[in-house]
């Protein structure tokens, strides 16, 4: 019975713990929020720019690259390029939670 209650000392830090944790993430998800990455697709033909929350901010269209009659390979290209920053977006917020929370002494394996 005692054993059980010996965990309740910790009680205190593993609170402490996960409100710095939670502090941690609401910062970065700020900073993620402000931060851009742009990925293109049709070697330049469009180009998607995308914040960290995974948002598409801005499309850019070379229309000297475009075939204005192939409006087919130009949706195909939006969607290629939106994706790939989406992409980007994903593995940079990855990092930087890795970054950001490799200090508090997690399990290896909890963040994504």
């Amino acid at each position: 019975m005692f054993d059980a209650l010996k965990n309740l000392g910790n009680m205190g830090e593993m609170l402490k713990q996960a409100r710095q944790m939670q502090e941690k993430m609401a910062t970065l998800q700020d900073e993620m929020a402000r931060k851009q990455v742009v990925a293109d697709a049709g070697a330049g033909m469009v180009e998607a720019t995308v914040n960290g929350k995974q948002e598409l901010v801005k499309i850019k269209i070379d229309k000297q690259k475009i075939d204005v009659n192939d409006t087919e390979m130009l949706e195909e290209m939006v969607v290629a390029a939106v994706s790939a920053a989406q992409t980007k977006a994903q593995e940079m917020m990855k990092e930087e939670m890795q970054k950001t929370m490799g200090g508090l002494g997690l399990p290896p394996g909890l963040l994504p």
